[in-house]
This record gives structure tokens, C-alpha cells and sequence, in this order.
């Protein structure tokens, strides 16, 4: 097959609907064909972007406490490059520079949530806990390394077999950027106004504050007495990025999240403070010496709701373990069929579904689980061998069967509920340490080491799929983006590393320079557990026993469990965007016209994502530079709110007409 060099159109009118019986996708780099993927080009680009974005992502997250996407930006750096560049047929390139530099982003996520921790440890017990670059690098690359290659087995089952069920929020945002780079004209122009709307919208909140971020009831004095009284609160984030989310997301699986949360929010949470108003529940928390009655609604839900949605992810996370075991059953006979030389299945599929074979995957998985545990017996349990055992049986275990969980997640909604899966991982590493006798500071570096590899490896996961199904969509080669992700892994794991001990000798975790919210909160649980004080089984219970009654009642337990984790001013813009959604694809009776529209409005919420996501990154540097423009007294005052109202009410309109004047 020779390359080939054509002009490139709009993504087929199936691309995100379900298809028909006997129907097939096409995308738009045809699979008998060859492109340009992998070059000088793309890999330096891509490398280039791992680096930068890695430092960038590790840099404002343990400094402020944000950690941003990097796909987006990388995708529309990646467009300028070859449009800078003039380069023909670039599309195959940019997939690949996105798809490497796209490593920094995951690897980031997994880290500092739980990595940074033992720095603090660190300076807790300075005699028993030391920790190197190596911890930090290995722990980041293994853990990076299993993500994908657990992943792969899976990749057609999310991204094929599953075509059009689910949204697959920033894949579809950043597939639009990149697809409008090489189409240019109609489909740029929208993407483009909608990028500098969404973009300088959620810039003015950010940077200079002109109006609050969130619209909350407590703008008057009854919703003030309702949240203090009743602990019933409403809040909307009035952002343009999480708009766009909610369009893409579509108004079944918007409304399934919301209500979760709402359930959260205005049930549960007031139904707490009603009845154990007068406790004060501390058991598996010290820290707590509050009455639930004197709680904010905010407190409850950190304190006690948020474990209960942690417990409904996991329960729903087994479950859909038990629903697709076919799934990996079939992954694993097939691994072990072309490891017996049996399989010759390979050699005849087209390049748009060639992976990597399962014999690599098969002994790519061997060989990482045995450097895992030669780090861990060397370096993490000191040479305990039954210790040792115990850790790789529970990582393994945890990272294959939960990397369903997280892929489904970010195909649903677009985040990885990595956090919530990391801490039962946590909790669930702690527990069982103790139990086979490791204690102490050596237990507590042992459990975050352990957690970070498999919060590295769920993040990898999560974030790959979105790779590959922008792939599956533009018609690139699996195995080439599967490939060059493992380069992206160790550039950016040795990324990572370096920015954390920079970070440490520079500020200090435990200085109050650095924020690191997640690692903070990783090491005030485990410190607990590892002295003998319980976790909050009893909350994980009623989560699970929620997430069971709602898939006996065929409702996406997932979905609900995710609403419930996820805060309700980030979930109702979901269902903001969900309903424009169906608004706007169902004002005419023409279904081809409402399709048309229902593409335009898609276009328009990838712009505001992409918008929203590139400004954050200057908006979040800004800061770490100490430029602030925000004046705080006016974001306290109540006006701030019913202008940030006023906003979110004139780009509403903005998003529903600019839809609605597509015309046939």
C-alpha cells in the first residue's frame, strides 16, 4: 500500500450515532489505504509535547492544585505546527504528536495524587522514610506501562463494538480540532469562534474575575438560611468548557449523572443533618469535632456523601467487571492462543483494527509484573517476600480488573473518577498490609507506592482510550499509536520525577507552599489506617448497596455513582449542555436538518472545551506567577453571582441560536 495524500472531509454522519444492522463505519482515512503516522516529525513533536505539558501539568498541579488536560492543547498545537509547517496530509502526524505528548496529562493525574504524599511522610519520620527519584520514576512508569498494555485487550470492545453508545466527550472534542485543522472553511470557522468565545469567557472568570465562577442559592438570604438550616444548596458552574462537556455528554447520561448528585445534594445529605444532627461521627476521623448540625452542606459531603459515592463507584466498578468477564475472558484466551502459536487472526485484519499482538501484550504484562515485584521486594518491602506477594496480587488484580472502570468512565463523562478508585485502593493496600504485619511508616510508603502505581496505570488507562478512539474515528493505526505511547510513558514518567524532587528541595510538600490537595489528603488516610483507626466502611456499604439496587433496576450504576462523587456545581452544567442537546436536534421535523444542527452544536461545544482547557493552562500559570487581578471582596458580594447568572444566560443563547441557524 503506498501513502496517500488527498484531501480530507467532515467526520461520516455515523461517526457518533449508533449504527445500523449491517452498517459500518468508515473514518476518514480509509483503512486500505497507508498515511503518514509515524515519522521525525510526529515523534519529536510528540516528545516535545510530553516534556512541556508534563512539567506544566506536574508543575501548576502540586503548586495550585490544578491539573488541567493536556489532550486539547496538544491537538491544537499540534494543527498549527503542521498548518505552520504546510505539511500535506498531516492528520495521521497530528494523532500521533497528540497521542504521545497526550501522556503527560495521565501520567501527572496518577501521580500527584498519591506520589507527593511520601515527601510528606518523609518529613514526618525523616529516620525511617527516605525516598528517591527512583520511587517517583518507576512507580510513574510501571504503573504507566500496565495501563496501556491492559488497556489494548479492551480497545475494540470501547471503541468499535460499542460505537455510538457512548459519548466519549473529549475524544469527540479533540477529533473535531484535529479534523478542522486539515478541512479548514465551514467546519473551522465554527470551531474557532466557539474556541475565542469559550476560551476568553472562562478566561475573564479566571483571570480577572469580572463575575464568580459558580452561581450558588446562597446569592440571598433564603437560600442562606435554607443551606445553614435545612443543608440544602443548588450551585452551577457557569463555565463555557463544562457547557460544552455536558452537549457532548447528551441528555440521558447528563441527567443519570445529575441526578446522582442531586440525590447527593438534596436528599441525602439534608437527610444526614436531620437525622444525626446532633452526632458527632468521627470514628474513622479524629480530625472530625463538629456535630453534623453545625456542618456546612459542603462538610457533610466531604466529610461523609463523597465516601458514599466512593463506595457506589467501586460496587458499580465490580459489576461492570461482572457484566463484560466475557470480555476479558475472551482477551486473555486470545493472549493465550497466540502464545501457543495459534492465531494467525493478525496478519489478516485491515491497519484501522491491527493492535499490537497479544503475544507482546501477553508477555509485555509478564515482564512489567516481574520488575514490579523486584521493585517492590527490593526497594518498597525491604525484602519481605510474603509482603511482596500480597502487594503485586493486590496491584495486579486492582489495575487489570479496574481498567474497565475507568476507560467507561471517561467514555461516559469525559472524567476519571481515578481519585475515588485510588483511595479504596488505598484503603483497601492498608488494610491488608496490616493484616500480614507491616506497619507503621514502611506500611504507609508501602500502600502509597502501591497506590501509585495503580493510579498511574487507571489514569493511563482512561486517557488512552480517548487516543484510540479518536483513532478508530480518524482511521489511524492502533498499533502505531500503542507503540509510541510507551515512549510518551517514559518521557513523561522521568518528566514527573524530576518536577516532584525540584518541587520538594525548592518549597517543601509540608512547607504550605505547595498546595498538592490530593497527595495532603492520600496521607491523612492512610496515616489512620496504618495506626489501627478504621475507614468508613459503613458509608462504602450503603454506596455499594446503592450501586447494586441501581443495576437491578437498569439504571447505568456507573453514571448515578459518578454524579454522587463528582461536585454538584460541576454536574448540573451537565445537564445544562445535555438539554440544549435535545433542544436543538429536535425543533424541526426534518430529521436531517436536526442532524445537521446537532453537528453544528457539537463543533461549538468542542470549541468551548478547547477554549475553556487552553485558557485554564495560561489562566493557571498566571497565578503560579503571582498575577492577580481578582478582586475577592467583589466575588464575595452577591452581584458577582447574579452577573456570572446574567453570563452563563447570554451564552446559552448564544450556543442554542448559533445551532439553531444551520439551515439545509
Amino acid at each position: 500500500m503506498e501513502q496517500q495524500s488527498e484531501p480530507i472531509t467532515g467526520l461520516p454522519e455515523n461517526a457518533f450515532r449508533e449504527l445500523k444492522p449491517g452498517e459500518v463505519y468508515n473514518p476518514l482515512m480509509s483503512p486500505n489505504k497507508t498515511y503518514p503516522e509515524v515519522n521525525l516529525w510526529s515523534v519529536l513533536w510528540g516528545v516535545c509535547m510530553a516534556v512541556l505539558f508534563s512539567a506544566a501539568a506536574a508543575y501548576l498541579g502540586l503548586k495550585v492544585g490544578q491539573v488541567f488536560e493536556a489532550a486539547i492543547p496538544i491537538a491544537i498545537i499540534a494543527v498549527g505546527l503542521s498548518t505552520a509547517a504546510k505539511r500535506k496530509n498531516s492528520l495521521g502526524e497530528n494523532v500521533i504528536i497528540q497521542s504521545i505528548g497526550a501522556s503527560s496529562g495521565v501520567i501527572v493525574a496518577g501521580a500527584i495524587f498519591t506520589l507527593p504524599a511520601l515527601y510528606i511522610l518523609q518529613e514526618r519520620y525523616p529516620e525511617e522514610v527516605t525516598v528517591t527519584f527512583a520511587q517517583v520514576f518507576i512507580s510513574s512508569l510501571l504503573g504507566g506501562i500496565l495501563g496501556i498494555l491492559f488497556l489494548i485487550p479492551f480497545r475494540k470492545y470501547f471503541v468499535s463494538d460499542m460505537h455510538g453508545k457512548y459519548p466519549f466527550p473529549e475524544a469527540t472534542a479533540t477529533t473535531q480540532i484535529l479534523v478542522s485543522g486539515q478541512k479548514g472553511g465551514d467546519q473551522a470557522k465554527p470551531l474557532l469562534t466557539a474556541g475565542l468565545i469559550g476560551g476568553l469567557y472562562d478566561f475573564i472568570t479566571a483571570t480577572f474575575g469580572l463575575w464568580n465562577e459558580n452561581f450558588t442559592t446562597r446569592v440571598c438570604q433564603l437560600g442562606e438560611t435554607l443551606a445553614d438550616k435545612a443543608k440544602l444548596v443548588f450551585k452551577v458552574n457557569t463555565g463555557a468548557a463544562v457547557l460544552g462537556l455536558g452537549y457532548i455528554v447528551g441528555l440521558k447520561y447528563a441527567a443519570i449523572i445529575c441526578f446522582g448528585s442531586l440525590f447527593v445534594w438534596w436528599i441525602l445529605i439534608p437527610g444526614l443533618s436531620l437525622i444525626c444532627g446532633d452526632m458527632v461521627l468521627n470514628q474513622w476521623n479524629p480530625e472530625i469535632t463538629q456535630t453534623m448540625a453545625a456542618m456546612s452542606p459542603e462538610e457533610i459531603f466531604n466529610n461523609y456523601a463523597k465516601s458514599i459515592g466512593i463506595g457506589g463507584i467501586a460496587m458499580a466498578g465490580i459489576l461492570g467487571i461482572i457484566k463484560s468477564w466475557g470480555i476479558i475472558k475472551s482477551a486473555v484466551g486470545l493472549a493465550a492462543k497466540e502464545l501457543k502459536g495459534k492465531s494467525d487472526a493478525e496478519a489478516q485484519m485491515m491497519r484501522t483494527q491491527r493492535d499490537l499482538s497479544m503475544k507482546f501484550i501477553a508477555i509485555g504484562s509478564i515482564i512489567t509484573l516481574i520488575l514490579v515485584v523486584l521493585f517492590f521486594y527490593f526497594d518498597v518491602m525491604q525484602g519481605n517476600v510474603l509482603h511482596t506477594i500480597v502487594a503485586i496480587l493486590l496491584v495486579a488484580g486492582i489495575a487489570f480488573l479496574f481498567t474497565t472502570v475507568a476507560a467507561n468512565a471517561i467514555a461516559i463523562v469525559g472524567t476519571n473518577p481515578v481519585s475515588g478508585m485510588t483511595l479504596m485502593t488505598l484503603i483497601l493496600a492498608s488494610v491488608v498490609m496490616v493484616a500480614v504485619g507491616l506497619k507503621g511508616p514502611g506500611g504507609m510508603v508501602a500502600a502509597l507506592v502501591m497506590g501509585g502505581v495503580v493510579c498511574t496505570a487507571l489514569s493511563m488507562a482512561g486517557g488512552f482510550i480517548t487516543d484510540l478512539k479518536i483513532g478508530y474515528w480518524l482511521g489511524t493505526t492502533p498499533a502505531k499509536q500503542e507503540t509510541w505511547k510507551f515512549l510518551g510513558t517514559i518521557v513523561s514518567a522521568a518528566t514527573v520525577g524530576g518536577v516532584m524532587i525540584i518541587l520538594n528541595k525548592t518549597y517543601g510538600f509540608t512547607s504550605g507552599d505547595l498546595a498538592a490537595p490530593q497527595a495532603n489528603a492520600m496521607a491523612a488516610v492512610i496515616e489512620p489506617l496504618m495506626s489501627g483507626i478504621s475507614a468508613p466502611w459503613l458509608l462504602y456499604g450503603i454506596g455499594a448497596v446503592l450501586a447494586i439496587v441501581l443495576n437491578f433496576c437498569k439504571i447505568p450504576a456507573l453514571a448515578f455513582a459518578l454524579g454522587m462523587f463528582i461536585p454538584l456545581e460541576l454536574n448540573i452544567p451537565l445537564l445544562v449542555g445535555g438539554a440544549i442537546n435535545w433542544y436543538v436536534t429536535t425543533r424541526s421535523k426534518d430529521k436531517e436538518l436536526n442532524a445537521l444542527r446537532g453537528e453544528r452544536g457539537t463543533l461549538l461545544a468542542s470549541g468551548f472545551i478547547a477554549g475553556g482547557a487552553l485558557m485554564g493552562v495560561v489562566s493557571a500559570g498566571l497565578r503560579f506567577a503571582e498575577f492577580n487581578w481578582i478582586n475577592e471582596a467583589w466575588l464575595a458580594n452577591s452581584w458577582s453571582q447574579a452577573v456570572a447568572l446574567l453570563a452563563y444566560i447570554l451564552l446559552i443563547t448564544y450556543f442554542i441560536k448559533a445551532c439553531l441557524k444551520v439551515k439545509q
